[in-house]
């Protein structure tokens, strides 16, 4: 008989190529996989909540997997992070779903945090953990700035020229702007994002921030829908995939 199982997974993507399995990249996705393989003895496959570009984190990344029944889920958790221990990938809870659940399909809200540090000295402890950026930023522009994001849009400006989704239509469900001492968190929560949307939105905030783009700029990037307007998206370093409801 089969189970589904549901991980959270908590991870740093520096070294990886992502999350999705890839035959000849090192990915997270993989990493687990193997280390499932390790304990089980079996060919696992894991369904995702989503993909995270290379060099991405996760806070609470989610996926599932089906296979025989579990006895000792506590043991598994500690088996499974051992092998993992060395990979910058930690799993923090597992836990037993219906056999229907999917961890992409039934995913009601992603939230993704995107950190900055402003400050013009090199970066030490956040390296490779966010983006560094030594100009001064406007914060009470980017606040202002940000609100345009919120409610229902044509997001295809701010998309990848290879994101496969058949619609760039997206909700906007929260986006706010933190800032506290040098640091500037960026928060977006949607049902989903397309490949790349978010490191777009945060690259046209630095810009108006940087006060080189105003406000005028963003709302006619909406209006145009034209990706060659759109501000460089910010590099991966910075964003995480910081929690899946369901």
């Amino acid at each position: 008989m089969k189970f589904n199982y549901q991980i959270v997974i908590e991870y740093d993507g520096t070294n990886y190529n992502g999350w999705q399995f890839q035959k000849n990249g090192s990915t997270i996705q993989k990493e687990i996989e193997k280390a499932i393989k390790r304990i089980l003895k079996k060919n696992i496959r894991l369904i995702g909540s989503g993909r995270t570009d290379s060099g991405v984190h996760a806070v609470g990344q989610s996926a599932n997997f089906f296979c025989e029944k579990i006895k000792d889920e506590k043991k598994f958790l500690g088996s499974l992070n051992y092998f993992l221990n060395k990979k910058d990938i930690s799993i923090c809870l597992i836990k037993r779903k219906k056999l229907n659940f999917h961890s992409r399909f039934d995913a009601k809200k992603r939230t993704y945090k995107y950190l900055i540090v402003n400050r013009k000295n090199y970066l030490v402890l956040d390296k490779n953990r966010a983006w560094h950026v030594k100009k001064k930023l406007n914060i009470n522009s980017m606040k202002k700035a940000i609100k345009l994001f919120l409610g229902t849009h044509n997001f295809n400006a701010f998309r990848s020229s290879s994101c496969g989704a058949k619609s760039p239509v997206r909700t906007i469900e929260k986006a706010a702007v933190i800032k506290k001492g040098n640091k500037i968190s960026i928060t977006f929560s949607s049902k989903s994002f397309l490949q790349q949307q978010v490191r777009s939105m945060v690259g046209c905030l630095k810009m108006i921030g940087e006060g080189k783009w105003g406000k005028n700029n963003l709302k006619n990037l909406l209006k145009t829908k034209k990706r060659s307007l759109c501000a460089p998206p910010a590099p991966s370093c910075g964003l995480y995939l910081y929690k899946v409801i369901y």
